[in-house]
C-alpha cells in the first residue's frame, strides 16, 4: 500500500523574503502545472488557510501513483525547488498519505491490529 498524496505545506515566508516567495510560488505552480501536463502527477490543489492562530497556512495538495511521487521525489528539479523553499519559508513541511481506497486500507489495517 503506498501513499497517493503529498502535502507540500507551509507557515509563511521568512520576513524580508516576501517577493522571493511570490516569484517562487509563481514558479512552483507552472512546474506542477506542467507535471500534470505530462501526467507525471495526477493533479494538484492550491490551498490558503483562513487565518486561525497554527502553523500551517497554505499547502499543496498533490496526487499521483505511489510509483510517480516515489521517482518525482528523487528527481534534482523537485529536490531545488523544496531547496529553494526551504530559504524563504517558515515551517516547510512535505508529508506522503492516502486519500480514497487507501483510507480505507489503512482504517482496516489499524483496525485488524487492535488489542482485543
Amino acid at each position: 500500500m503506498g501513499t497517493n498524496t503529498l502535502l507540500f505545506g507551509w507557515n509563511r515566508s521568512i520576513p524580508g523574503r516576501e517577493k522571493l516567495s511570490a516569484e517562487h510560488f509563481r514558479q512552483f505552480v507552472s512546474y506542477l502545472s506542467e507535471l500534470q501536463k505530462n501526467a507525471t502527477i495526477q493533479s494538484f490543489e492550491t490551498v490558503f488557510l483562513d487565518c486561525h492562530g497554527g502553523d500551517l497556512n497554505g499547502f499543496f495538495l498533490i496526487r499521483a501513483e505511489p510509483a510517480r511521487l516515489d521517482a518525482l521525489v528523487a528527481t534534482d528539479e523537485w529536490l531545488t525547488h523544496v531547496t529553494r523553499a526551504d530559504l524563504h519559508l517558515q515551517g516547510l513541511g512535505i508529508v506522503r498519505g492516502v486519500t480514497g481506497q487507501g483510507v480505507t486500507d489503512k482504517i482496516n489495517m489499524w483496525t485488524k491490529n487492535l488489542p482485543a
